[in-house]
């Protein structure tokens, strides 16, 4: 009796072995906060690929650096499977790469539509990178034209003269710094920290960031400034995607599609929405910047591009042909 129960005993824990093996949990890094547009895109993602795989493949998103990871630590740790995927701002990542700095070079493309054709231009090189570092590129898409959030509008010269900012990368900083400002370069973790002990007393961001970080508590006023509109670039690790079998594989890149998709539409009612709340929550909204500034602000970055365009190399010129390429479609 015994022996003819014991094979059955094994059947049926060798097949909850094969349905535990078969399901997959895969961990997401993300340093914005839950509310942010690029925290919501990536939770989109998460569940489109846990529905269509039945919840085969279920990804948990950790927001608000909850893995103690920031954007510049994401590229390694993706990488070298500490982390099997991350959503990261790619504008951290210009010391590992220059290519990933060009969607937040100053005014390159201030506008959706430009924004949009320079990603197509550039998407390929992203690919190349990342694949270079145990990594494949998933999707992207841009945060919402970077302004500044501040005590008072910054909208004149002199407004703009020793303010005290964060900055997300190297041209942002070097720009602000030849305008005459005293830039600070930041992750976004440190921001509220520097705040709250007046270490700085601006910052340079999306009012998206800002409002998802509520930071009408130490600033009361923003002014756009469309300065850039910086991509947010979601990666995963090769060896995780390679375990995959091939029918999640082709789930994930369909999930990433979808998630681009939703991440670009919502870009068309975000700005509307967050100054809404914004305003709710006593930030003046400051729309027009003088000439003076504007000027004084692409005479600044012209500098910053150039050594962009001298660090890249061929693929800069070939880049920004395709880019031009197709803004005169």
């Amino acid at each position: 009796m015994t022996k003819s129960i014991l094979p059955v005993f094994a059947i049926v824990f060798g097949l909850g072995a094969v349905t535990a093996h078969a399901e997959v949990n895969m961990d997401m890094a993300s340093e914005y906060p839950v509310s942010s547009i690029h925290a919501q895109t990536a939770d989109f993602f998460a569940k489109t690929l846990s529905d269509e795989t039945g919840g085969n493949v279920h990804v948990t998103v950790h927001h608000g650096g909850a893995l103690g990871i920031k954007s510049v630590d994401h590229y390694d740790a993706v990488g070298d499977g500490a982390v099997q995927l991350a959503s990261s701002f790619s504008g951290a990542w210009s010391g590992i790469n220059p290519i990933f700095l060009v969607s937040s070079l100053p005014f390159l493309a201030t506008s959706i539509e430009d924004t949009r054709k320079l990603y197509e231009a550039t998407r390929p090189y992203y690919e190349k990178a990342l694949e270079g570092d145990n990594q494949i590129f998933l999707y992207a898409a841009p945060w919402p034209a970077s302004g500044f959030w501040a005590h008072k509008p910054i909208n004149t010269v002199e407004s703009l003269k020793g303010l005290k900012i964060r900055t997300f990368d190297t041209p942002g900083t070097k720009t602000l710094q030849n305008a005459g400002a005293s830039p600070v370069q930041l992750s976004w973790g440190d921001i509220v920290p520097q705040l709250t002990t007046n270490g700085i007393d601006a910052v340079l961001t999306s009012a998206d960031g800002g409002a998802g970080s509520q930071f009408w508590e130490y600033l009361s006023n923003f002014t756009e400034v469309n300065y850039a509109l910086p991509l947010q670039v979601t990666h995963m690790n090769r060896d995780a995607f390679d375990d995959l079998s091939e029918k999640d594989q082709k789930a994930v890149l369909d999930a990433a599609k979808k998630a681009e998709a939703y991440g670009w539409a919502a870009l068309d009612t975000r700005v509307k929405d967050n100054y809404a709340k914004m305003s709710e929550n006593g930030v003046t909204i400051t729309k027009d910047i003088s000439p003076e500034l504007l000027s004084l602000l692409k005479k600044s970055a012209a500098p910053e591009v150039e050594q962009w365009k001298a660090r890249v190399g061929a693929d800069a010129q070939a880049l920004l042909e395709q880019y031009d390429a197709l803004r005169a479609k």
